[in-house]
């Protein structure tokens, strides 16, 4: 899965490399987050047709990361479907219909896993502790941002009245696959990272079955074993991307 992530990059530096015509407010005053969890508010990039010319346009804005269902009774079910396998996307009524009509890129400099290591030698005062884990940061491999194959959702507050300007609520979830060969060395599952020459066609709402992007091959990616200070989301800042200069893995993965 997809749990933690970094978005640092300048907001105009990515609206150059994504050809995006218009800023929403909110996505050009959000700060950076080397540490970006569940819940978050997040960048995202659409393109919607406008109501009046039918003119589609290619925009930033901010979503809450985990998707809340337009049919949900509250917005607290967004916290489990920060995820969307790509395998039974069609197969679960909450992806399904933003699969077809409400695509989007999540933005992001790279994310977060975590290597599961061998646990304890029998009979040792630790092997009665958590099974050990090693951090890794994850990233494009060249220069560029990770956009990460998402969905979106809108979703009314029912409570809200009609001038309350929060009555909206628009929340993402980012599409996971099987992890490639090379990844699967420090976990089973990655989100879906989509090639430059594919983001045109992920973003088109034009197109009703994007099916066959879901199979492309992710870009490389580079790899970096980092410390134990990314898991708590208290903690926040360039430092986190830092190399471990103490790796506990064994068997450092490093692409």
């Amino acid at each position: 899965m997809c749990g933690r992530f970094a978005s640092f990059t300048d907001t105009q530096d990515l609206a150059d490399q994504l050809a995006i015509a218009e800023i929403a407010e909110d996505a050009r005053l959000l700060p950076p987050s080397w540490n970006v969890a569940p819940t978050d508010p997040v960048r995202i990039v659409v393109e919607r047709a406008s109501k009046g010319s039918g003119e589609v346009t290619r925009s930033m804005r901010v979503a809450r990361w985990g998707l809340v269902p337009s049919w949900a009774k509250d917005p607290g079910v967004g916290a489990r479907m920060i995820n969307a396998r790509r395998e039974s996307l069609l197969e679960k009524p909450a992806f399904a219909k933003p699969f077809a009509a409400r695509r989007c890129l999540v933005l992001a400099d790279g994310y977060y896993e975590w290597r599961k290591l061998a646990p304890p030698a029998t009979g040792s005062k630790t092997a009665a502790s958590k099974i050990p884990k090693q951090p890794y940061w994850i990233h494009p491999a060249g220069p560029g941002v990770a956009a990460l194959a998402g969905l979106y959702e809108f979703w009314r507050n029912p409570a809200a009245s009609e001038t309350d300007p929060d009555r909206w609520l628009v929340s993402t979830t980012v599409v996971t696959r099987p992890a490639s060969d090379r990844m699967a060395a420090i976990h089973d599952r990655m989100p879906l990272v989509l090639p430059r020459e594919t983001w045109d066609a992920w973003l088109d709402p034009a197109i009703n079955d994007a099916s066959d992007l879901l199979q492309v091959d992710s870009p490389p990616l580079a790899t970096r074993p980092v410390g134990d200070a990314v898991g708590s989301v208290q903690n926040d800042g360039p430092s986190l991307i830092e190399a471990d200069p103490e790796p506990r893995d064994p068997d450092l993965v490093l692409l």
